[in-house]
């Protein structure tokens, strides 16, 4: 019996996961990430505990598994995306802490760039919106905060890389520095058109071309793990960026197929196919996860909050004592007694873009509860992600394509039935939960498993994904839109008016 193996490295924690070849879990490990805070705004991780945790749970997950190294045809690495580490290429020292993707110091070099004029062209290169959540900018600010290391990075002493590069360098020993093409064009640095560094960019940002990784597919050769780490050398088959891991690990192969990742924020992709557009409605284009040279892309757009209005109701309001009784508080009442919810608590991303946006509850009454509340917090996650997929949708009838015809569903959140049907009621289409939800680490282990043989290609791949349940839309549309419509009025609310000059 053969094996994969998936590293998950993610903001907040590290996990390892061993799938047999039909995708099942076998075994699993994780550890939580310290997550350090130097000043507001600013968010950092240190690349030593990324590649500590990394690696221990690798070897608890082959443990518990009962498995040899031997045993492991493949491993894939699916990582936190734009998260910025810069080490020394001789000691394999990182300079700085990791500046995670969260992280806002960057953006007066954004500013800059915006009010030079240069978001269109680098829109035009990359698909991306100019944004201190990129890379590109937070390794500027470290070549230029750190002492001595532009002048290093210029004489080829560094190395940059996202997540996914700094742990294959660890894994080979630093034989191997390179990224796959979903994680290099989260970096505002690949012209995502021919899948190479922009010079132009490199220009523009100042960043030496020796300081960065080879671009390789998601699927194939990306080097051998040193033999004592895990008791025997495994080829690293797959490499992606975790959202464009998760859109593979769905299956979503082609143009129109969309998934919704609810996690702590809410992380919505639809393929594109080998079409590049550029969104008309507030979503950035990005590459997909390509098993081979050929371009894949993605349309992108993200809820800030959708499970963390959850956590906000347990340790905000304390209307529950655990995440997990949310759905039983929210289906003690018939529906949300008129009672909106916008989460804004740190402004709205995609399709609003409202930075200044504030959190608000409209539609109160004497009548009504936290029993209300709640329900309507629950369903302020499927109203956002509604918004997200009418704006894809609109995308995609522009470029000529079909609407979205079904979302398919993953991440932590979408185990609450009652969340997942009011999302297909508001949709007007079916809501696919797949038998496997963990499907960010079994992309990285799809896109393993092409490279080593285990999979004779993506239709071998389509056959095994399986839904668990299918919530099919039972509201009037009429009604569904009504309630749309309620909903946009509260988020105009919500956008607060500029202060008096």
């Amino acid at each position: 019996m053969h094996y994969l193996l998936a590293l998950d490295q993610g903001t907040s924690s590290s996990r390892s996961i061993v799938f047999d070849t039909r995708g099942r879990i076998v075994a699993q490990a994780q550890q939580e990430l310290p997550q350090i805070y130097p000043q507001p705004g600013w968010v950092e991780h240190d690349p030593r505990a990324i590649w500590r945790t990394q690696l221990a749970t690798a070897q608890d997950a082959l443990r518990q598994a009962g498995i040899a190294a031997r045993d492991i045809r493949a491993l894939g690495i699916t990582n936190q995306r734009e998260t910025t580490v810069l080490w020394n290429r001789q000691t394999g020292q990182p300079l700085h802490h990791a500046i995670v993707w969260q992280d806002r110091r960057a953006e007066p070099a954004c500013a800059r760039l915006r009010e030079q004029g240069y978001a269109g062209a680098i829109q035009a290169k990359t698909g991306l919106l100019v944004d201190a959540y990129f890379s590109a900018t937070k390794l500027q600010w470290l070549l230029d905060n750190i002492p001595g290391a532009r002048a290093q990075a210029e004489r080829g002493e560094l190395a940059f890389g996202t997540v996914d590069s700094w742990l294959i360098w660890q894994l080979t020993g630093g034989r191997r520095h390179v990224t796959d093409v979903s994680n290099a064009s989260r970096t505002m640095l690949l012209n995502v058109h021919s899948n190479q560094w922009d010079d132009g960019l490199l220009t523009l940002l100042r960043i030496p071309r020796a300081l960065l990784p080879e671009v390789l597919p998601s699927s194939g050769d990306f080097g051998h793990t040193d033999a004592h780490l895990l008791g025997d050398s495994i080829a690293i088959g797959g490499v992606a960026g975790d959202q464009q891991s998760a859109l593979f690990g769905q299956a979503c192969f082609t143009a129109g197929m969309a998934k919704n990742t609810y996690g702590t924020g809410c992380f919505m992709l639809m393929h594109t196919g080998s079409s590049f557009q550029t969104s008309r409605n507030g979503l950035i284009t990005t590459s997909a996860a390509q098993p081979t040279a050929q371009t894949a892309y993605a349309l992108e757009g993200s809820v800030f909050v959708g499970g963390a209005v959850v956590q906000w109701l347990r340790d905000g309001l304390h209307a529950i004592r655990a995440s997990s009784e949310v759905q039983q508080l929210a289906q003690s009442v018939p529906d949300s007694g008129g009672v909106m919810m916008v989460p804004a608590f740190t402004g709205l991303g995609a399709p609003y873009w409202q930075p200044e946006a504030r959190g608000t509850i409209t539609g109160l009454t004497r009548g009504s509860t936290l029993a209300h509340i709640a329900r309507a917090a629950l369903e302020s996650i499927a109203y956002q992600s509604a918004a997200l997929l009418t704006a894809m949708s609109r995308d995609a009838v522009a470029a000529g394509g079909a609407p979205v015809s079904e979302l398919r569903v993953d991440g932590g959140a979408c185990v609450n039935d009652l969340l997942m049907q009011f999302q297909a009621d508001l949709l007007g289409i079916p809501v696919v939960r797949p038998a496997v939800v963990e499907t960010t680490a079994l992309g990285a282990a799809y896109l393993a498993g092409l490279a080593s043989g285990v999979y004779a290609g993506q239709a071998e791949l389509t056959a095994l994904w399986q839904a668990e349940r299918r919530f099919v839309p039972t509201m009037a549309r009429a009604q569904a839109q009504a309630l749309m419509a309620r909903w946009e009025h509260a988020v105009a609310q919500a956008v607060l008016p500029a202060p008096p000059a």
